[in-house]
């Protein structure tokens, strides 16, 4: 019995932990941090390469192309590649009329399927700028995005900058309320990761910043490319950081089936990146160490974790050798398993318009650890293509 209560509270700690615990220890060590560093002067800042894969994004390339080209970063100092994974939409025709009015852009047609991360390979192979930014189609840059993500980059020690990600256009019938909570809070997290260590657990992938020294090429069958390039930096013993004031727009996620196979997805892709990543687990710099175990790998095995909390708690409620403890462990047991029935509820009162915000966060963590144990499954039976199907974006 004394085995299976060690096991319960071990595993209750480590989801308490890496979902309360660390992020609040985060926050107490990085108050009156900033990340310092002086801006490039007007002729020192960089050539950049503003890179863009590209699928059937016919309503929103030429909105893409607007917002980095009226920013505040020179048209001079950069360029603009844009490559297009075999569309079968308008985005081709959209993008040789875009290029024709632009001459700083380049535009690549792919005949066949290459995924995201083939796309971006390529781009990088022909651009020519010091600094990689590499952003979606759908997400639009505010004006001052790309001066303030290339500033940081004055600092040797950088090696990729995030934007902070503004969602837009909530509503209250899906989970986009409840997806822009989870991603503001994960925005915290890793700028306090930043500040503190330098040490970022992967970028938002919709805009980031990287050395093109420092990039390495993402594997053809990678679901997850930019946390593989953020991980390959933090490997090269350089900093990856947050930055909170280069904002950028996109449509929140608003569809519960959309974003559990999304989340599957990155699931899976997780699991790929702790392959090759693992070593920094032990790394010699505490905060890659750290942040990497208890922010991600903790998160991507709560699944399991919970798993065994239930068993355990079941299994200690129903032990005839345990006294006054065993009415604990039949509350704990009837609370998990609660919890673990609120989407259902939540599912029913939908039907009939009944929309519970708080059941509905409730519903949000429980579907979408299920997609984590969904994309572990998919991981397990290997994974032979990378090629994707954009999210839609303020579903109804």
């Amino acid at each position: 019995m004394i085995s299976l209560q060690v096991i319960f509270w071990v595993s209750l700690f480590l989801i308490l932990y890496s979902y309360l615990l660390f992020p609040g220890i985060l926050h107490l060590l990085a108050r009156r941090k900033n990340l310092g560093g002086n801006s490039f002067s007007p002729e020192e800042l960089p050539i950049i390469s503003v890179l863009i894969a590209a699928f059937n994004e016919e309503e929103v390339i030429t909105s893409k192309i607007e917002s980095i080209l009226q920013g505040d970063y020179p048209v001079n100092r950069m360029e603009i590649l844009v490559g297009s994974d075999a569309s079968t939409d308008s985005t081709n025709e959209v993008l040789e009329q875009l290029k024709d009015a632009h001459p700083k852009m380049r535009i690549f047609m792919f005949e066949e399927r290459s995924g995201k991360p083939g796309v971006i390979n390529r781009l990088v192979e022909e651009s020519k700028g010091e600094i990689l930014v590499i952003t979606d189609a759908n997400v639009m840059l505010d004006r001052s995005a790309l001066r303030e993500m290339i500033r940081y980059f004055m600092q040797p020690e950088i090696g990729l900058v995030d934007s902070r990600m503004v969602n837009t256009r909530l509503k209250k019938d899906g989970i986009s309320h409840q997806e822009k909570y989870y991603i503001s809070r994960e925005v915290r997290i890793k700028h306090n990761e930043s500040l503190i260590w330098g040490s970022m657990m992967g970028p938002f992938g919709g805009c980031y910043a990287v050395r093109k020294s420092l990039y390495r090429p993402v594997p053809d069958n990678f679901l997850v490319d930019d946390f593989y390039i953020n991980m390959a930096v933090l490997q090269q013993g350089f900093k990856c950081i947050s930055n909170i004031e280069a904002k950028v727009y996109e449509d929140v996620s608003n569809n519960l089936q959309e974003e559990f196979r999304r989340k599957k997805r990155i699931s899976a892709g997780n699991f790929q990146n702790l392959s090759v990543f693992r070593s920094l687990l032990f790394s010699n710099r505490p905060g890659v160490a750290i942040c990497f175990f208890s922010h991600k790998v903790i998160r991507w095995f709560v699944p399991f974790l919970v798993m065994i909390t239930l068993g355990t708690s079941i299994a200690l409620g129903t032990s005839i050798a345990l006294g006054i403890e065993l009415m604990v462990y039949r509350i704990l047991a009837i609370l998990q398993f609660t919890v673990l029935v609120i989407p259902v509820i939540d599912l029913f009162l939908r039907k009939i318009k009944i929309h519970a915000v708080p059941l509905r966060f409730i519903s949000h963590f429980v579907l979408m650890n299920l997609a984590l144990l969904a994309g572990f499954i998919r991981y397990l039976g290997g994974i032979r293509s990378n090629v994707w199907q954009p999210t839609r974006r303020n579903q109804g």
